[in-house]
């Protein structure tokens, strides 16, 4: 019986050695297979329909029998790691990150390298280089990105407090610094009693996954993860920007400008301060800004249309933009050798992935079915009213199905129509500020590279850091203390991680 808990670098191995072997997995597929064996995580409650319209949809586009194992999201990593340990591997996975153990894996062997051969797939042949790039792995791309919106970040404020004060939407660090003292100290609620602060952050702790540590970070200017200074790539805490903008959020945590519990707060309840009166500004993507909306509509659907404001990325203390992006991407759909033996097989496989990249396919997995549960009104996907069974059962199964989309060619799928004018403004005033901030994006230099030793111990070196940055923030060490734990992150093998970045950074200049 495999353990739960197996380790992906375990599993992946297990892969690699039945791929180095070429045993395991019983009889390999026919080179013209009509049938296409996938695993992918669902969203919903259940997994979707698999005899469903959107099931039967997709078969009838891509001329193939789509067999698809679905597991819950929440453990998907771990349904990844039981499967590529066994012998049924499917012939696509959505592996959703560039972890370690699947970089060392997959440089093993366990799974196809396809960097000269995306380009032969009319659909697959990306127009986004620089995500497939930061999607690769040391200049090897082994799977077919999952594109997602490069620029996502902004700051969420209620506008009814911002208006009842006074004050202007903050532009600057400083302007965020001004508005979080005064929604904790001037009653913005009007109730006469002390109990708001300015802004919520929930418990998230670790280095480089773009939560408000690290945005605020890079406004300071310490860079996205890795920053170039001298010729040479450096960890973006190894920066006077990155002590700075810390000693920025620990001030505001000191005079309770931050909710105190930031340590330990659901993330799955971050809305509930804000819309409940308690806080008045989160920093997340800027999807976020449409759901707070829609709490409040659903609260009072005669009075929503003033509580939310919100803006893109803040000007540091240098004057200047350094918007945080994204690497414009969420993992990809990679293809074990296991399953799939002969380049015969593959092109079958790319193939068809190359079909479900198309138009109809995209729309297909992001909209839907068109006249079942949208309509297009101006261009956009307008939901059908009134819903029916099958309009809501296509609606939910596509939760789903969108995770083995790539939009490598950017989206071909169309917007969604908001429900009213005000949301449309809303949503058309996001995109036009995420595109603005675009041009100011600050990108990892380092995404594309994985180091071996950060492959055998990076999670443990990012936690000596990351742990040091919250006791600092709570007080428990103080600056000192965060100093010595970067110091020990390098003694303990950062400075090798730093040295092999740099030469992989070097080598694909």
């Amino acid at each position: 019986m495999i353990p739960r808990k197996l380790s992906l670098a375990a599993a992946v191995a297990t892969a690699a050695a039945l791929t180095l072997t070429a045993c395991g997995g019983g009889e390999p597929p026919a080179a013209d297979s009509k049938t296409v064996t996938m695993m992918a995580p669902y969203l919903g409650a259940q997994p979707p329909n698999t005899s469903g319209a959107v099931q039967k949809k997709l078969e009838e586009l891509t001329g193939k029998t789509v067999n698809i194992t679905w597991a819950p999201n929440a453990s998907y990593e771990d349904k990844t790691n039981i499967t590529l340990a066994s012998s049924e591997i499917p012939q696509v996975m959505v592996v959703q990150s560039k972890s370690p153990g699947f970089v060392k894996n997959a440089e093993a062997g366990a799974f196809w390298d396809l960097t000269d051969k995306l380009k032969d797939y009319p659909n697959l042949n990306t127009t986004l280089p620089d995500v497939q790039k930061n999607a690769s792995v040391n200049g090897k791309v082994y799977g077919v990105f999952r594109g997602r919106a490069p620029m996502r970040t902004a700051v969420m404020f209620r506008q009814d407090w911002l208006d009842k004060l006074g004050l202007k939407a903050p532009q600057t660090v400083e302007d965020l610094y001004t508005v979080a003292k005064a929604f904790t100290q001037q009653d913005p609620d009007g109730n006469g009693v002390n109990d708001t602060y300015g802004i919520t952050i929930p418990k998230w702790g670790a280095l480089g996954t773009n939560s408000p540590y690290d945005v605020i970070e890079e406004w300071f200017g310490a860079g996205n993860r890795w920053t170039e200074r001298d010729g040479k790539l450096v960890p973006s805490f190894e920066t006077d920007e990155f002590l700075e903008a810390d000693r920025f959020i620990k001030k505001m945590i000191d005079e309770k400008l931050i909710n105190p519990d930031f340590a330990t707060f659901d993330s799955t309840k971050w809305n509930e301060p804000f819309f409940n009166g308690k806080s008045g500004a989160i920093i997340e993507v800027d999807s976020r800004v449409s759901a707070l909306i829609s709490l409040f509509k659903q609260a009072n659907p005669n009075d929503f249309q003033n509580k939310v404001g919100f803006v893109g990325n803040l000007k540091g203390p240098d004057g200047k933009l350094h918007a945080h992006p994204t690497d414009g991407y969420s993992g990809f759909l990679a293809i074990p050798k296991t399953s799939v033996r002969t380049e015969a097989e593959l092109k079958n496989v790319l193939s068809f992935l190359d079909k479900m990249n198309s138009k109809d396919v995209s729309i297909l997995l992001n909209n839907g079915i068109e006249n079942v549960n949208f309509t297009v009104v101006d261009g956009k996907a307008a939901p059908v009213t009134p819903e029916t069974a099958e309009s809501k059962a296509v609606a939910e199964d596509i939760k789903s199905y969108s995770q083995l989309g790539t939009n490598v060619r950017n989206n071909e799928f169309y917007p969604v129509k908001q429900a009213s004018d005000y949301e449309q403004k809303v949503f058309d005033k996001r995109t036009d500020v995420m595109a603005q901030d675009l041009k100011s994006a600050v990108y990892n230099p380092a995404a594309a590279f994985v180091s071996p030793t950060y492959v055998a111990k990076g999670a443990q070196l990012d936690n000596i850091v990351a742990d040091a940055r919250i006791k600092y923030l709570a007080g428990q060490i103080d600056e000192q203390g965060l100093k010595d734990a970067i110091k020990l992150w390098d003694t303990s093998g950062g400075d090798k991680v730093t040295e092999e970045i740099n030469k992989l950074w070097k080598e694909n200049k």
